[in-house]
């Protein structure tokens, strides 16, 4: 990625207005779009701006009935809405998929490929934050490593094909095939990786260390696809979306969700926008591939530690990412 002006603390957690939103959206009208985590808060209004924008919206969620409460609630919620600009409504269907169990995310991606034949944009916005300590998912796996990093990690791998596809399909514009990774206020002093001597990341007992530490992961894998997509022309960023009230919080004690609601009290539409800048605005290029924006919608960077992750011992770095990378194949190979 080009490099980015720094970014101060003040700026990244009390961002300026955005200056892309579903207003700069053309139509969406032919593409294919899934967002995990669409049933409620941010994904779903990103699911919401792109039915009106035309879009064939993929609402990926843990149940059928959250998916469907979800396309309900959407469909109820713009029976009156007039599409801008003559775009014209799309279409929502959903995807029944348990990112805490890695066996149903083979299944998931089979279904959409019984379904479709494109896929312009993945956006992995599920996440799960500060569980009931020593929460695990289906296989064992810490719940937010296993389902903020690996279950979208091998989404992805199962999802390259079509995705490929898609680039090479008549019609599809340059740079507009990509993979969004949500990750969270990584300048803010979050913790880094840490590995036990087998390789597996060091659950953290501190209350959002370990979430901290699986965003850490997940830009990690926004810059690992971006090198592994990029000569096929799928670009691959990360991105904190910002600091607002959402159902994330609902494992807080009260008195952070008070600060949350008195300090950040933007609602979920946001980071809508910050998700729709990045998988949606002209201005994300090839020079950004493997990138990190910022909310509302912002070219910026990696702290420089995490940075150092990226780069092999060779290359004057730690190695670390790539030892997550070694992890992460280990635990979703069977399921390949």
């Amino acid at each position: 990625m080009a490099p980015q002006p720094k970014i101060s603390a003040f700026s990244a957690a009390f961002p300026p207005a955005p200056t892309f939103t579903d207003a700069n959206l053309p139509s969406q009208k032919g593409k294919v779009i899934i967002i995990t985590g669409a049933a409620s808060g941010v994904g779903f209004e990103l699911a919401k701006m792109l039915y009106l924008a035309g879009g064939t919206v993929y609402i990926a969620a843990r149940s059928t009935s959250r998916c469907e409460g979800a396309i309900s609630r959407i469909l109820e919620q713009t029976e009156h809405t007039e599409s801008g600009k003559g775009k014209g409504k799309g279409k929502l269907e959903s995807i029944v998929v348990d990112l805490a169990d890695l066996a149903t995310v083979k299944l998931a991606v089979e279904s959409f490929f019984a379904k479709e034949q494109r896929l312009d944009v993945l956006v992995h916005n599920a996440a799960v934050m500060t569980p009931p300590a020593g929460s695990k998912d289906k296989l064992g796996h810490d719940l937010e490593i296993g389902t903020n990093c690996l279950a979208p990690y091998l989404m992805t791998l199962l999802l390259e094909p079509i995705l490929i596809r898609t680039v090479k399909m008549a019609g599809t514009p340059e740079g507009s095939v990509r993979i969004v990774w949500i990750t969270s206020l990584l300048h803010a002093g979050s913790p880094y990786m840490k590995f036990e001597d087998d390789g597996t990341p060091v659950v953290l007992a501190k209350l959002m260390d370990n979430y901290m530490q699986s965003k850490v992961g997940a830009a990690w894998l926004g810059d690992k696809f971006a090198k592994r997509l990029g000569d096929q022309g799928i670009l691959s960023v990360s991105l904190h979306p910002g600091l607002m009230r959402t159902e994330l919080q609902r494992h807080w004690p009260w008195i952070g969700r008070l600060i949350m609601r008195i300090l950040f009290n933007k609602g979920p539409v946001y980071g809508a926008y910050s998700e729709l800048y990045a998988g949606f605005s002209p201005e994300i290029t090839k020079k950004e591939n493997g990138g990190h924006l910022m909310a509302w919608g912002r070219k910026a960077h990696l702290p420089k530690e995490l940075e150092d992750g990226l780069k092999s011992e060779a290359e004057g770095g730690t190695g670390a990412a790539e030892k997550f990378f070694q992890y992460c194949n280990t635990e979703t190979k069977k399921f390949l």
